[in-house]
């Protein structure tokens, strides 16, 4: 039986960005074909096991989600032997039950930006046509352990969901909203599609867990949604977010 060695990539979204969560850390930074990581890379270990942490928008969340190097990022947690990769982040709710606060485990995503490099196939190899599978996105293993822990920890959370990543850095119209709540989206996000597809061309499992901060603009007795709404309920709840990463990463085998 091989033995293999568990390694797991954290990308930390909005308030996640420069978390104390590893112990023996120590910062290193590197550079992949495809450039830069966001962020330098936080390596250290969560209950023994091996960890390596990238802010997706830089440490101080400088990085609007158009301009983030999707690529880079996960290529830098290949390079390092990442096994899995587990993402957070802050998402809009465009469903009534998905309450503020609340955790979904995101089982398909809706891509619609239009300016992003989402492949790392620029070109392709003559009778070596590269077309990843896409059809169930995340890891169902990783996806298990999320609900899991969630349910272990009394978390008020929702096994299912699907994301709708805009390009950002504006937030929806209320046209838009609507039509993203039609197409049968239940949370808006601007990161997540694109790491999920580059996540899966690289072959690494991949899970995100979203939080939900606010009701994008859809709903006519909430004011629209705005970026101080959004920091601050994830603050209000990062600690669960911590905890919740930290569980289910202690059962990663």
């Amino acid at each position: 039986m091989v033995n293999i060695i568990v390694k797991i990539g954290i990308i930390g979204g909005s308030g996640l960005d420069n978390p104390d969560i590893l112990k023996n850390a120590k910062d290193i930074k590197v550079k992949t074909a495809y450039g830069e990581p966001t962020s330098p890379l936080k390596i250290g270990k969560i209950h023994e096991k091996d960890v390596v942490l990238i802010a997706r928008h830089g440490r101080e969340h400088t990085i609007p989600p158009t301009q983030v190097n999707y690529r880079a990022n996960i290529q830098a947690l290949k390079d390092q032997g990442c096994t899995h990769i587990l993402a957070t982040t802050a998402c809009g709710s465009l469903r009534e039950q998905i309450g503020r606060g609340d955790f979904v485990i995101l089982d398909q995503f809706i891509d619609f930006t239009r300016l992003r490099k989402v492949s790392f196939y620029e070109e392709f190899t003559p009778g070596d046509m590269k077309h990843t599978p896409m059809a169930y996105p995340y890891s169902e293993e990783l996806r298990n352990i999320f609900i899991e822990t969630a349910r272990e920890l009394n978390l008020k959370y929702h096994e299912k969901g699907t994301v709708v990543t805009i390009e950002g850095p504006r937030f929806s119209t209320r046209a838009e909203s609507e039509m993203f709540r039609i197409w049968g989206a239940d949370v808006i996000n601007m990161s997540i599609a694109s790491e999920t597809i580059l996540a899966n061309e690289a072959g690494i499992p991949y899970a995100a867990v979203g939080l939900s901060t606010d009701y994008d603009c859809w709903k006519d007795d909430e004011a629209p949604v705005t970026w101080e709404e959004i920091l601050e309920i994830f603050e209000k709840n990062i600690n669960n977010v911590i905890v919740l990463l930290i569980n289910t990463i202690r059962k990663i085998k």
